[in-house]
């Protein structure tokens, strides 16, 4: 499954959502019965890491064995992991299923920097990254578990690109939306992200009046969950914003 045109994505919905939390994207996909989008132990590399939403390119990785075990495969321009760098779209979000293996790094600052100055959008691993001093420096957003200072090939064997995969314990399919900010990655199913896009701002504009109403001393008790009263209440306030 190599074929990144195979699903539509909407520009004007990944703007919509670009917008809005990884918080109040996993309510509104919890809301929905999904209960296991968010991707448990990957973080932003460093506080500067900038948010980003973009559809999800997708590398598989299984357990390093020492009968391939050679540096000699990283000069295949087939190997997985090296076709992954050179043909990730722009636009698109490299997500590297590393099997959780925090003992080798996914990607350095060369690989990094080829994906950042080909418009590629982010990067996302359960895995751990190198020089991650240089990548730090970098305007390209990064996600990670962890940092190591051993190669990919040390640990990890690439296998196949844009095929399902787990990372973090979630499942991710090629053409999902990924975004990710200060909380962390969550991925939204590609059949949902018009839906969430358009549902996500109003839940958001509804808590910057429950944060107005609470500021002045109101309860949450009829707010937040919201009730017909502060619905109509909050009706009022948003005519008022306008």
């Amino acid at each position: 499954m190599n074929d990144t045109n195979a699903l539509t994505i909407d520009p004007e919905m990944l703007t919509r959502l670009a917008k809005v939390s990884t918080a109040t994207i996993a309510t509104q996909l919890y809301k929905r019965g999904y209960r296991r989008c968010y991707l448990n132990g990957v973080k932003p590399l460093h506080p500067g890491t900038a948010s980003f939403v973009a559809p999800a390119f997708t590398l598989r990785n299984i357990p390093m064995r020492e009968d391939v075990d050679d540096m000699a495969i990283l000069g295949d321009p087939e190997y997985p992991q090296r076709s992954a760098i050179e043909t990730t779209p722009a636009g698109y979000c490299l997500v590297n299923d590393a099997c959780a293996n925090v003992t080798a790094g996914t990607i350095g600052d060369i690989l990094a920097e080829r994906l950042r100055v080909r418009g590629v959008t982010a990067v996302v691993t359960d895995g751990a990254v190198r020089d991650s001093g240089d990548l730090e420096a970098m305007d390209f957003p990064i996600y990670c578990a962890s940092r190591a200072a051993p190669a990919s090939v040390s640990g990890l064997y690439a296998v196949e690109v844009q095929v399902p995969i787990g990372c973090a314990g979630v499942a991710i399919f090629p053409g999902d939306i990924m975004a990710g900010d200060k909380d962390g990655v969550v991925v939204i199913p590609n059949a949902l992200a018009n839906e969430i896009a358009e549902d996500a701002p109003n839940q958001e504009r509804y808590e910057q009046f429950v944060r107005a109403e609470v500021t002045k001393g109101r309860s949450i008790v009829g707010l937040y969950p919201a009730s017909d009263k502060s619905l109509s209440d909050y009706k009022k306030w948003d005519e008022g914003q306008a």
